[in-house]
């Protein structure tokens, strides 16, 4: 489920800085440390089902098992991670599932806004749906060519390069299309409802009008 923890590269989907330059209030990270919030969860393949539901096209719920979702079209992005406790990873491979192709193959309805991207422990994240249709929004399952482990969030962790990492949770179960926004677990908790690691969006006090949902 990730604490407010790990990603980002530029303002979009499709545009981000140089791959050597960090987002304002962040550091340089050699290698990759283990941060999260709770137990890691253990991973039963024949259990494991990665859903889409809420406002979708059809009105329907979707599903994939584990073996059908490891089956969908694979592709790598290269990006930044940036976590909102300050330190950033530069560079690595992401290999997975892009959003866009979930996207395709469950349709959300005309009028849904955002995404709740739901994780093991009742684990969740709210992006508008811009950020969850940007072109680099993947679901991955390898990092520099290798499987995650499962402290970094096998079987799968959504990536979101840029925002800060928590809006991509690990161990990621499946999202729900929302026709208007509501907050997720670090977001009610007092982080920012954008998490912009250029805009140094950090926590809900520097929210703007716009920003999130009504109170």
């Amino acid at each position: 489920m990730g604490q407010p923890v790990e990603d980002g590269s530029g303002e979009d989907g499709s545009q981000g800085a140089s791959r050597f330059e960090l987002p304002p209030g962040q550091r340089l990270q050699r290698g990759w440390p283990v941060t999260h919030y709770g137990p890691v969860p253990k991973f039963r393949p024949e259990r494991w089902e990665f859903r889409v539901f809420g406002a979708t096209t059809d009105d329907e719920k979707h599903g994939w098992t584990h073996d059908e979702f490891t089956a969908l079209p694979y592709t790598t992005v290269v990006a930044d991670l940036h976590c909102v406790t300050k330190f950033s990873m530069l560079g690595a491979e992401w290999g997975g599932v892009p959003a866009a192709t979930i996207l395709r193959l469950a349709p959300p309805a005309p009028d849904v806004t955002h995404v709740m991207v739901w994780a093991e422990y009742g684990f969740s994240s709210n992006l508008r749906l811009s950020d969850f249709a940007a072109e680099r929004t993947l679901f991955a399952t390898h990092k520099d060519g290798e499987l995650l482990t499962a402290e970094h969030g096998f079987p799968l962790r959504l990536v979101v390069p840029h925002l800060y990492a928590w809006k991509g949770p690990k161990w990621v179960r499946g999202i729900e299309y929302m026709t208007a926004d509501r907050r997720g677990f670090w977001e009610e908790r007092g982080y920012h409802n954008i998490g912009d690691p250029w805009r140094e969006q950090r926590y809900s006090y520097q929210e703007e009008p716009g920003d999130g949902p009504e109170l």
